[in-house]
């Protein structure tokens, strides 16, 4: 059976959240409202992406927004936050030691990300780790994302990883309800924005410390029975 890890990105294996806030108050700046995003009171918002954060600034400072206002916005927030896509953003300590010890032990690893395909790929290369995965599948890569299953699939079907074997880290409600979809194990972190209070999400497992990492992998991926086959599930589900 293999044993496969598939990752979140933004808030699972790198804090992205003030360079996320500071593309949508780029927007702001433009519109001649200032800084209406807090870089540390809406890291969450962040994390939720663009749309997300339009939404909470324009509810703000412009009353009677509508969605043809984030619309016509979210592009601009796409192109300054490519501008600017790692001036603040930094991988959660022993990231990378935890990826080689998941390779030496012979894991499949993959990332799975709302976050556009392009703008995934820009930051893992300029963090250093797109390497260390075999696959990269991000909010544009299918005609879902998550917490639909096809984009999890998809990132284990390029892996050469089976469902049976696998599981999924990050961090917030939508990671959860992809794994669910799936029917695999999941497990958050606890050191993003939310906190411990992640644990209130009722994952399968919490991760307080990525050194801990390969003793939770190896606990999750022992849960499928050896020789298990791995579940057929419909990317159109």
């Amino acid at each position: 059976m293999e044993r496969s890890v598939i990752f979140d990105l933004d808030g699972t294996l790198a804090d992205t959240s003030a360079d996320l806030i500071a593309a949508a108050n780029a927007c702001f700046q433009r519109l001649g409202y200032g800084d209406v995003l807090d870089p540390v009171v809406d890291a969450l918002v962040g994390f939720h992406g663009g749309r997300a954060m339009l939404r909470a600034g324009f509810g703000r400072v412009r009353p009677g927004w509508t969605e043809p206002d984030v619309d016509a916005w979210y592009p601009e927030l796409l192109m300054a936050y490519a501008d600017a896509i790692d001036r603040h953003t930094a991988l959660y300590p022993g990231v990378v030691p935890a990826l080689d010890a998941l390779r030496q032990q012979g894991y499949k690893i993959g990332i799975c990300t709302n976050k556009p395909e392009s703008l995934a790929e820009t930051l893992t290369q300029r963090l250093g780790i797109r390497d260390l995965f075999g696959a990269l599948v991000g909010a544009d890569t299918l005609a879902h994302r998550k917490p639909h299953p096809a984009p999890y699939l998809e990132t284990l079907r390029r892996i050469g990883g089976t469902v049976a074997g696998s599981f999924l880290l990050g961090d917030t409600q939508t990671d959860l309800d992809t794994a669910r979809a799936v029917g695999v194990p999941i497990a958050l972190v606890s050191f993003g924005p939310t906190g411990a209070a992640v644990g209130d999400l009722a994952p399968d497992a919490l991760l307080d410390h990525f050194a801990d990492l390969p003793a939770l992998a190896a606990r999750l991926t022992a849960q499928y029975p050896t020789g298990s086959p791995s579940p057929s599930f419909s990317t159109d589900r």
